[in-house]
């Protein structure tokens, strides 16, 4: 799953420039009317920090708690070292609903669920062009963690076709030391990272049982499954175990309104909540199902007619599940 995120991300950008502020949006002016809007309105907002180089090296702290260390020297365009005034970006998903609202995932590359703890994009521009993804000195970063001891691996996001979408994948990051796994330190993952891009800290879901596929048919769908953000489509369909930071996105269509997991990938007897929504043309669609993985399950579910507010709450309600 291979292919540059520049453009993705410059999209996101120019939404989130022009999104609103987090509400249950009572301003009927103000309703998203496609699956894209809404993540541009309630998901993560980006951060921008703008300096020159001459201040480097110099440490930024975003919103989430991250804390990412810049080096001189670490800027080029088509190979050639930058100075002056750059535009640095980013976004941080932290909790579920940080990833539901914005359309992101943790889908290993593979199809197995990913626990997650943080992940984030980052984008540095000089004349609202995009650098140079690879980083000539790599920037140094801290992810607050729960507790000293823990582990952690390093991915980045990898975006691919499937089922003629572009969805999001982890895959093992590149890391300068070649090591991909962190241990906490004084209450963070810290790490030297040389690329821009997604990134992210998450383990394996660590569900030991059997795996097996789930296929979910989705009855009403108003339209097609979106892809990764809501750059195109209009539904998702995510599971989130009840004992694990898990936001598992099935995006595979396999057949008429019908998608499915990864082959074998799923964990029989895990259980949690299967949440499907539906942005399109200004009108809202929901349908949620608390489940027990088994073998080979077919679940069906049938949207109904929401409304933001309610496709809001149902997903902020999945931060404490």
């Amino acid at each position: 799953m291979k292919k540059t995120l520049a453009a993705l991300f410059l999209a996101t950008v120019l939404l989130s420039f022009s999104s609103c502020k987090k509400d249950k949006g009572d301003d009927n002016n103000n309703h998203p009317r496609s699956a894209r809007e809404f993540m541009a309105k309630h998901g993560p907002q980006l951060q921008t920090v703008s300096f020159n180089t001459s201040e480097l090296p110099k440490t930024i702290v975003l919103r989430g708690g991250t804390r990412i260390t810049i080096p001189q020297n670490a800027f080029t365009r088509s190979g050639s070292p930058v100075t002056g005034t750059i535009t640095f970006n980013a976004l941080e998903f932290y909790k579920r609903s940080d990833l539901l609202f914005g359309g992101s995932n943790t889908n290993h590359i593979s199809g197995a669920p990913l626990e997650t703890q943080g992940s984030f994009f980052l984008e540095a521009t000089q004349n609202g062009v995009a650098l140079d993804r690879q980083l000539a000195q790599p920037l140094t970063i801290s992810v607050p963690a729960e507790n000293n001891g823990d582990l952690t691996a390093i991915w980045e996001g990898q975006i691919g076709g499937v089922g003629g979408a572009q969805q999001l994948g982890w895959a093992p990051a590149r890391m300068p030391n070649g090591a991909v796994e962190v241990r906490a330190f004084n209450e963070a993952f810290t790490f030297n990272f040389g690329q821009l891009g997604w990134v992210n800290c998450d383990v394996f879901y660590s569900n030991a049982s059997p795996k097996t596929t789930i296929t979910v048919d989705v009855n009403n769908n108003p339209g097609a499954l979106a892809s990764f953000r809501g750059y195109t489509g209009e539904t998702f369909v995510f599971y989130c175990p009840n004992d694990a930071n898990v936001t598992a996105q099935l995006y595979t269509p396999d057949g008429p309104n019908r998608v499915k997991s990864y082959d074998n990938m799923m964990p029989i007897g895990s259980q949690g909540k299967l949440l499907v929504f539906s942005i399109k043309d200004g009108n809202y669609y929901l349908a949620s199902k608390d489940i027990t993985i088994t073998a080979d399950l077919h679940e069906s579910v049938t949207l109904t007619e929401s409304s933001e507010a309610a496709i809001q709450s149902a997903i902020e309600a999945l931060d404490n599940y």
